[in-house]
């Protein structure tokens, strides 16, 4: 099948912003990647595979901001701003959401979109009732209508209706909107960490 016009254009706009953003960010990434592995052993990036479009898992990629095997200790999945795990580097990086800067190659392979919902664990969508498996109708996005409409602060139930809502009533205005609203956030962050200090896994379970 061959994809709307729309949706090509829209693959286009990923590809020149992603690509743009690569070249001028490349100092900031080499430092941030300088940074992490001087203060924390470990790898450099964080990559646990995601679930893209029409259910396909792909390696999605993050700057590492938690100590090694984090899953593993502590709250697991869930993390709390105060969180032990969190690395003084990994901690500026959340404040600014520059971990997710590696993203951008997602973007450029075609695993993601800049703009869609935010991609979930393989576990967690085994877990999404037939209604929420829309939001695998789309190109998963670094951010996206639920990132920029509470994030965290929101139940999980809610983040859903919000990215369904954007796969419905998707166009161009909404996605420079959502852009827009973007700057907004990373310049004064909400919701990182949920209302009660807590970013919870799918329900909370």
């Amino acid at each position: 099948m061959q994809p709307s016009p729309l949706a090509s254009s829209k693959r286009w706009f990923d590809l020149i912003v992603a690509g743009l953003a690569l070249v001028l960010l490349s100092p900031l990434l080499l430092l941030i990647a300088g940074a992490i592995k001087l203060t924390s052993r470990g790898p450099i990036f964080y990559n646990r595979p995601r679930v893209g479009l029409a259910g396909h898992e792909f390696p999605f990629y993050k700057f590492r901001t938690m100590v090694v095997n984090a899953e593993r200790q502590g709250l697991g999945l869930e993390i709390a701003h105060n969180d032990q795990r969190i690395t003084r580097v990994g901690q500026w990086l959340r404040r600014w959401s520059f971990d997710e800067l590696p993203q951008l190659v997602n973007v450029l392979r075609g695993e993601m979109s800049l703009i869609g919902p935010r991609p979930s664990l393989p576990e967690q969508v085994a877990r999404y009732t037939p209604a929420e498996r829309q939001r695998l109708a789309v190109r998963p996005g670094i951010t996206g209508w639920a990132q920029v409409n509470g994030r965290n602060d929101i139940a999980w139930e809610a983040r859903i209706e919000l990215d369904c809502w954007y796969i419905e009533h998707w166009s161009w205005r909404l996605d420079l909107l959502i852009l827009w609203r973007t700057i907004g956030a990373i310049v004064r962050p909400v919701g990182i960490y949920g209302r009660d200090g807590v970013a919870k896994d799918l329900r909370g379970k």
